[in-house]
């Protein structure tokens, strides 16, 4: 199947594209001796696991579910963390899971024993109280109030008898010089704990396999944590490992006039693109420009009832029309792992670009999948 015969909407992962990605985490592996996990959060595309597999050291989780998914699908280490957990997931977590990392002293105290007797590793996420970014508070865990994390005034070292790892997780789509900001800060506030321990998990947010990305910098950022304290250090990428990796196929259903032309597509950013609206940010189109930038602008929207479900404002050097189809850039990452069905929207299909141009549909949505989530 080629690409013009996918189905719309459809979203498109190029697997060259992603196995360029993996490629550049492996020699970074290679390199620095850090090990690099998949945070699935970001990309869970269960199919590409196997490929994903040959690359990284495993995956990491953010609940129970992502956890039994990578135990099932990716093999390899497999870590979870999460903002607090239920003690009824803890006997299958604690079975699935190499490294369990708790949120606050108090979980941890009353987990640890449980999880150190089934002889996996135990850690503590925290909170070095450093914001290195602008913009974006939705995402940032240092920011006012944030949940996520034990800052060092609630920081008791009595847990250091059952931790073997400290773990932060403060970047959003960010370079090297703001993971150095960060270690300053750890550093300063926990580096007296760090010779005691055995590995340091410097989270994810990491843009490393983009084309500006300051590689050398990070290398020496874990050479320096490695050879002063003698951890282990890990990595946890989301969207590095499927940037610019994938496609949303869409076509125009309708155009409307309203002091200004709107395209109204069959995608949607509130059901098939949420950070759209949640960052919020306009995705690259393939072959637009910006709002008068080129001959003919158009709104692009959604078929949802949502007021706001608006995806940006392109140009065009030739009218759209009704039918045409519309390619979306960097659609991998954050887009199937959000989706919703919201106005019984169908999902969008799952497909795999392999090289020469071949489509393999991996997976189609209907009706019993939107049906399935309700009662």
């Amino acid at each position: 199947m080629r690409f013009d015969a996918l189905p719309s909407p459809c979203y498109v992962v190029n697997e060259a594209k992603l196995i360029q990605n993996l490629e550049i985490l492996q020699q970074l592996r290679k390199r620095s001796g850090a090990k690099i996990l998949l945070a699935q959060k970001a990309f869970s595309m269960f199919s590409l696991y196997p490929l994903i597999a040959r690359y990284l050291d495993g995956a990491t989780a953010s609940g129970l579910f992502e956890a039994r998914l990578a135990a099932q699908e990716m093999g390899g280490e497999n870590h979870v963390f999460c903002a607090a957990y239920r003690a009824e997931d803890m006997p299958e977590l604690t079975a699935l899971c190499d490294h369990i990392i708790f949120n606050s002293v108090y979980q941890c105290k009353q987990f640890a024993p449980q999880v150190l007797a089934q002889g996996k590793r135990v850690g503590l996420r925290i909170n070095p109280e450093c914001s290195t970014q602008e913009g974006h508070e939705i995402y940032d865990p240092c920011g006012k109030l944030s949940r996520l994390g034990v800052t060092r005034e609630e920081f008791d070292p009595a847990v250091l008898q059952l931790i073997s790892g400290l773990h932060f997780h403060t970047l959003c789509e960010q370079n090297a010089d703001a993971l150095e900001t960060t270690l300053r800060a750890v550093e300063e506030k926990f580096g007296e704990f760090l010779p005691q321990l055995a590995w340091l998990n410097f989270g994810g947010g990491h843009h490393i396999t983009r084309e500006d990305y300051d590689l050398a910098r990070l290398e020496r950022a874990i050479a320096h944590l490695q050879e002063r304290y003698g951890v282990t250090v890990y990595i946890e990428p989301g969207e590095a490992v499927a940037l610019n990796a994938g496609v949303l196929r869409t076509r125009v259903l309708d155009i409307v006039e309203n002091k200004g032309s709107i395209a109204i597509l069959d995608a949607s950013a509130a059901c098939h693109m949420p950070d759209v609206l949640e960052m919020p940010y306009r995705p690259p189109l393939r072959g637009a420009g910006a709002a008068g930038e080129r001959a003919y602008t158009y709104r692009l929207a959604g078929p949802t009832c949502l007021a706001g479900d608006t995806i940006g404002d392109y140009s065009f050097d030739t009218p759209l029309n009704r039918g045409d189809t519309l390619v979306f850039e960097d659609m991998a990452i954050y887009t199937m792992v959000k989706n919703n069905t919201f106005n019984g929207m169908p999902l969008p299909a799952i497909a795999v670009e392999h090289a020469g141009g071949d489509c393999e549909l991996v997976r189609q949505f209907g009706y019993e999948d939107f049906k399935s989530r309700l009662s």
